[in-house]
């Protein structure tokens, strides 16, 4: 799987000018999942970025998890992730298909969530505006072969 994460104040995503997810300070994760990813490689990732310290302590240093500051997270999936930049039009074959990558994309926020994370969502697959106010700002870019 991979995934980019930014450390946000806040976070939303509308559908169709409705809001449907959320957050307020953590995480906004865009998240794609590629062929041969199964349930294991999301629940892996969710535990990285469960762990990962990128958030500020009392003396400005990144040394907090999201749990630590009891953070939220918006998770949406982004199946552009797997571009396949060798020529000038991008393509995506290695990308899971619409039914896996679904599933996939709903593991890794459920495995969020069982980490003890507040997760909202997008809607997969749909035409989705995001807007955030990034932190710091602060970007990760994962990938569960890198791991």
């Amino acid at each position: 799987m991979r995934a980019v994460l930014q450390r946000v104040q806040q976070a939303e995503v509308a559908v169709d000018g409705q809001t449907v997810g959320r957050c307020g300070p953590g995480l906004m994760i865009l998240v794609c999942a590629m062929q041969g990813d199964d349930a294991a490689t999301a629940a892996r990732l969710a535990g990285k970025v469960a762990k990962l310290r990128i958030f500020r302590d009392d003396q400005g240093k990144m040394n907090l998890s999201i749990r630590d500051i009891d953070g939220q997270a918006l998770v949406i999936s982004q199946f552009t992730l797997a571009a396949d930049l060798r020529g000038n039009r991008p393509g995506f074959s290695t990308a899971c298909g619409p039914a896996e990558g679904s599933r996939l994309y709903n593991a890794f926020a459920a495995a969020l969530s069982a980490e003890g994370i507040a997760v909202e969502t997008g809607v997969f697959g749909a035409d989705m505006a995001v807007s955030l106010v990034n932190d710091g700002p602060v970007t990760i870019v994962m990938d569960t072969d890198n791991l």
